[in-house]
């Protein structure tokens, strides 16, 4: 999933790090910002015993699906109802008929048809074009019909969060948008035209069976307790929320009350003190000095809001505070839009060894 931020590329680099601090299998790793669940996913597959937190649903749901969950759920009671077609007996798992039966439900006009595509705010103050009208449909259909389930108790609370995490691990794919949800694309690019097809998401990681929370993470701060305590916060102004608003609705699907021209919803209670500079390094003070830890480890980069000799100053009134840095290229549009140009940047870790 393309996501601000996202560690990926990163997480040997970090792991590498973190291990010369003496951190090895199972060993406990907190995932302060949880995101997209990629970094507290890879450490669970090394071995590391692995909580995260998130202020947003939706990446609870990934947590959910890959920090709190091994391999791929059964889906016993609810293959019992599920109509059984030639086909079932193509596919390998249990998991991938559920997801044929969902890719062939007929569409629906459901919440994100009627305000997230063309065809469906067609007449109204805004036009949005986020999605082609038919992929609107599918995603209301299946998103309805997973709820369904659930409700009706045809699939566990794993199972629940699993095929909610395939349907927002597929969206991005077929979203008219250049990377977040804060605007749509003004054309519609070609891999939007497609129809939507849920992609099995690898619930192959092996690993111990962690624990996720939806909180704003600073509420547990006096609650950690530790081997390695990884914060990767937002690096500037931009909060995620209204970035991710539509993964938000889609995974929540409690028909807020939206508003403007991408059709955002509240988010006031979803704000991170790190996209303020006044309150970043207060915040970065609370963590260093209340949690409880053995290693604090800050990944940030060098255009980040807070400064590199106050981040190492706030850290090291708690022990031991060292910055690694490396180069990494990154791609940023011009004003026009019509060109795109490397800007390399340093992307750091900030280590804490606890006094």
């Amino acid at each position: 999933m393309r996501f601000i931020g996202n560690k990926t590329k990163l997480l040997t680099y970090i792991h590498d790090i973190l291990a010369k601090q003496g951190l090895k299998p199972g060993d406990h790793f907190f995932d302060f910002f949880a995101g997209t669940a990629s970094v507290g996913r890879y450490f669970k597959e090394r071995g590391f015993v692995v909580s995260s937190s998130d202020i947003l649903y939706f990446s609870y749901v990934l947590q959910r699906a890959y920090i709190g969950n091994t391999g791929e759920p059964e889906f016993s009671e609810l293959l019992k109802i599920l109509p059984k077609t030639p086909s079932s007996r193509l596919f390998e798992s249990n998991y991938e008929q559920v997801i044929e039966y969902l890719n062939n439900l007929p569409g629906q006009d459901g919440f994100i048809y009627q305000h997230y595509t063309e065809e469906g705010t067609q007449g109204s103050e805004q036009i949005r074009k986020f999605f082609k009208g038919e992929n609107g449909r599918r995603i209301d259909a299946i998103r309805h019909t997973i709820e369904e389930w659930h409700i009706n108790a045809f699939i566990n609370e794993t199972e629940y969060y699993v095929l909610i995490a395939t349907l927002i691990e597929t969206v991005p794919f077929y979203a008219n948008i250049s990377g977040v949800y804060a605007a749509f694309l003004k054309s519609y690019d070609p891999r939007t035209i497609k129809d939507l097809k849920l992609r099995p998401i690898d619930l192959s990681s092996t690993g111990p069976i962690g624990e996720a929370f939806n909180v704003n993470s600073m509420e547990l701060i006096a609650d950690i307790d530790t081997d390695v305590l990884y914060l990767d916060p937002p690096y500037n102004a931009r909060q995620y929320a209204p970035n991710y608003h539509l993964l938000e609705t889609i995974a929540r699907y409690d028909y807020p009350t939206i508003k403007g021209v991408a059709g955002i919803r509240p988010y006031a209670d979803q704000k991170s003190e790190f996209c303020n500079k006044e309150t970043a390094l207060v915040a970065l003070d609370s963590i260093a000095k209340t949690a409880h830890y053995k290693v604090l480890a800050l990944s940030y980069n060098s255009e980040g809001i807070m400064n590199q000799d106050k981040i190492l100053h706030t850290l090291g009134k708690y022990g031991d505070a060292k910055v690694y840095e490396v180069d990494y290229r990154r791609f940023k549009s011009n004003n026009q839009g019509a060109a795109a140009h490397k800007t390399n940047i340093k992307e750091q870790l900030y280590v804490l060894k606890r006094g």
